[in-house]
């Protein structure tokens, strides 16, 4: 897309949760493109700074760090819950204690980051990105816990659009799977990555860049009658398994 076509944001304040690798890497350059002031939050800086971005240290587990993260900002426009993960883990393999810290960190931190920057958001008749997960719409075996906060995720976004509206916009992308350096921890090497991009009617995983351009398009004016969605980003989804599996209307 030329230049000319995108989105500006300019002088407006977006803050990306987690916005130091991966996805978040990605939708954090994309806001910087479009012209925004970007201020990335994790516990750890990013190991290549991101070009345009500024980073605050920030625990997004500990309530008081947040509140004060966001009570220190002059002005704040878009929030990006961003933040988020989980290692794989079968129900039965760890005690409820470590499910409730992925729930923790991918449920309980948006809600807390969104309160605490809500003054600010309503102040500029700003809005809220989740960032959600096709994982919160479909069984999800090895991450159930984080399937359910982001099924929780989804929910709390629709109702914090009515209940915010119309000061402040609150939208999900429901996320497919996405090509990051981190790729190989879940679908395996190479051939295990092809192997899972040909599963994706558009035969490929996202690019962290795909996800940067649709959080801009939410937080963009074009976007100004939007609030309580779910925008997919998924590549089409996931070919059903029985298609496969059938053996009537084969070729051949």
């Amino acid at each position: 897309m030329e230049n000319s076509r995108r989105p500006s944001l300019a002088g407006r304040t977006v803050v990306v949760t987690g916005g130091t690798r991966g996805v978040g890497a990605g939708i954090a350059r994309a806001f910087v493109d479009a012209g925004a002031d970007v201020v990335t939050c994790a516990r750890r800086p990013a190991d290549t700074p991101l070009d345009g971005c500024r980073f605050v240290s920030v625990d997004l587990r500990d309530q008081s760090a947040v509140r004060d993260f966001f009570a220190a900002l002059p002005r704040l426009d878009v929030l990006v819950n961003n933040a988020g993960g989980t290692p794989h883990r079968l129900l039965t393999d760890v005690d409820a204690e470590r499910h409730a810290r992925v729930v923790e960190l991918n449920l309980v931190a948006p809600l807390t980051a969104s309160l605490a920057a809500y003054e600010h958001l309503a102040q500029a008749k700003g809005c809220v990105v989740m960032i959600g997960s096709v994982s919160g719409s479909r069984p999800s075996p090895g991450s159930a816990a984080y399937g359910a906060a982001k099924a929780g995720l989804e929910s709390l976004a629709r109702s914090m659009a009515v209940e915010w509206a119309p000061d402040v916009r609150v939208n999900t992308l429901v996320v497919g799977m996405v090509r990051t350096e981190l790729s190989h921890l879940h679908y395996g090497g190479q051939d295990g990555i092809a192997a899972v991009s040909r599963t994706v009617p558009l035969g490929r995983l996202a690019e962290p860049s795909d996800v940067g351009a649709a959080a801009v398009f939410l937080a963009s004016d074009a976007a100004s009658y939007i609030s309580g969605a779910s925008l997919l980003v998924h590549g089409g989804g996931e070919r059903p398994a029985f298609l496969d599996a059938a053996t009537a209307h084969k070729e051949g």
